[in-house]
């Protein structure tokens, strides 16, 4: 545990992020994963859904809960899938 006021401050700080940091990974995991399960029953709401995982996507890259290359990768491999679901 930490002694000085700064360091029990800081300690307290990290913690509130690291659970708002989790909310965000989270959301985001859970979009992608009902997107492509989307995707794959051929659904035609499936672009919406894949629609409302990029808006997350980007949301966390911009507050750097994720880093904007891992938020392009994702987004590119699921526009993959969905434009080969429709084609």
């Amino acid at each position: 545990m930490p002694n000085k006021k700064s360091a029990i401050k800081a300690l307290r700080q990290s913690t509130k992020k690291a659970i708002r940091n989790y909310k965000v990974k989270k959301a985001v995991k859970d979009a992608v994963k009902e997107s492509k399960k989307f995707i794959e029953a051929k659904e035609k709401s499936a672009a919406e859904k894949v629609k409302a995982a990029i808006k997350l996507l980007d949301k966390a890259a911009i507050k750097k809960v994720i880093k904007k290359n891992s938020a392009a990768r994702k987004k590119s491999r699921l526009m993959k899938k969905l434009n080969a679901l429709v084609k």
